[in-house]
C-alpha cells in the first residue's frame, strides 16, 4: 500500500457532515473540554515560541476500552476546533496505521516516516490547523522492550523510532500539526511514546447515568422515523435499564435497541411499537452473553 492510500480523510471542517459527531459521545463533560483545550492551547502557544521552550509534540493520546468513543471524539474535536480559530477553519486528517505496517524487512520504517515527515506536511502545507487521527496506534508505536522476543523485532523497533522521530521533526517544523491518537491498550504502547503525549486522557465505560443518556439520545433519534419512540426515550424506567448494561461499552449500549427491536416479530415490522419491557429483556439477554 503506498501512504496516500492510508489517508482515510483529508477534510477542510466545518463540515456538515461531521457537525454531530462531538455531541453524539456522550461521556464526563471533563474528558470533552480536557481533549479541546489541550489541542487549542497546543495551536496557540507552538507557533509562538521554540520546542526547548514549550516541551510540546502536538500529541493528544486517547486511550480506554473499545467502543466508548474515541474515534469519533478525535475527529469532533477538529469540527469544534474550526469555530476557535483564526480563519475559522480546520483540517481532519485520519491515517489508517494498518497500512503502514509492511512485512516486507525494513519497508514500515520507511514508510512511516515518508508519511508523517513528507506526506503529511504537504498535506497541510497552507498552514491551516491540522487534527491528525492515528487510530489503534499501537499498531506502529509497539513497545520495544516487549517485542524483543517478536518475529523480526529489528522491524518493529525501526517502526517505532519513525513514528518518535517523525513527532520530534514535526513538533519543531510544522506547529499548525496536532496528532490525536486513539489507543486500546496503552500496555502495548512504547514508553518513549507516552512520554511525547502532551496529554493522555482517559476515555472510560460509560457509568449508569451516561448509558441512561446514551438509551434515550438513540430512541429519541429514531423518533424521528418512528414517533412513538420519543415518549420511551422519557421513560424514567431507562435508568432501571441502565443499571443492567453496568461494565457495557456505549457502542454495544446504542445497538442494544435494534437488539430489541429485532427480538419480536412486531417490532421488527413496527420499530415504534418497542416497549420497555422488550428493552429489559434484550438488557438481560445481553448480561447472560458476557
Amino acid at each position: 500500500m503506498r501512504v496516500d492510500e492510508c489517508v482515510m480523510i483529508n477534510e477542510i471542517l466545518p463540515q456538515p457532515r461531521f457537525a454531530r459527531a462531538w455531541d453524539s459521545i456522550i461521556t464526563d463533560p471533563a474528558v470533552k473540554q480536557r481533549l479541546l483545550h489541550a489541542v487549542l492551547l497546543g495551536l496557540r502557544i507552538r507557533p509562538l515560541l521554540p520546542f526547548e521552550a514549550t516541551a510540546l509534540h502536538g500529541l493528544v493520546l486517547l486511550y480506554g476500552p473499545p467502543g466508548t468513543g474515541k474515534t469519533t471524539l478525535a475527529r469532533g474535536v477538529a469540527q469544534e476546533l474550526a469555530g476557535l480559530v483564526e480563519g475559522h477553519k480546520a483540517r481532519l486528517v485520519e491515517i489508517n496505521p494498518h497500512g503502514l505496517m509492511s512485512a516486507e524487512h525494513g519497508q514500515s520504517q520507511q514508510k512511516v516516516f515518508e508519511l508523517l515527515c513528507e506526506h503529511l506536511p504537504l498535506l497541510a502545507d497552507d498552514r491551516i490547523p491540522t487534527v491528525v487521527v492515528l487510530d489503534e496506534v499501537e499498531s506502529m508505536t509497539v513497545s520495544r522492550s516487549a517485542a524483543s522476543l517478536s518475529a523480526n523485532p529489528a522491524d518493529v523497533h525501526r517502526a517505532t523510532d519513525a513514528v518518535l522521530a517523525a513527532l520530534d521533526s514535526n513538533a519543531a517544523e510544522h506547529p499548525h500539526l496536532v496528532m490525536v491518537a486513539t489507543s486500546n491498550f496503552t500496555e502495548a504502547l512504547d514508553v518513549a511514546f507516552l512520554s511525547r503525549a502532551d496529554t493522555a486522557i482517559e476515555v472510560p465505560l460509560p457509568g449508569p447515568e451516561a448509558i441512561a443518556a446514551i438509551l434515550a439520545r438513540v430512541l429519541g433519534d429514531l423518533g424521528e422515523a418512528y414517533p412513538a419512540l420519543h415518549a420511551l426515550a422519557g421513560d424514567p424506567g431507562l435508568s432501571e435499564i441502565a443499571a443492567l448494561l453496568a461494565g457495557t461499552d456505549a457502542r454495544r449500549v446504542r445497538k442494544l435497541v435494534t437488539d430489541a427491536m429485532a427480538m419480536r416479530r412486531e417490532t421488527v415490522l413496527n420499530p415504534g411499537a418497542l416497549t420497555l419491557s422488550d428493552l429489559e429483556q434484550a438488557a438481560r439477554a445481553l448480561g447472560q452473553d458476557r
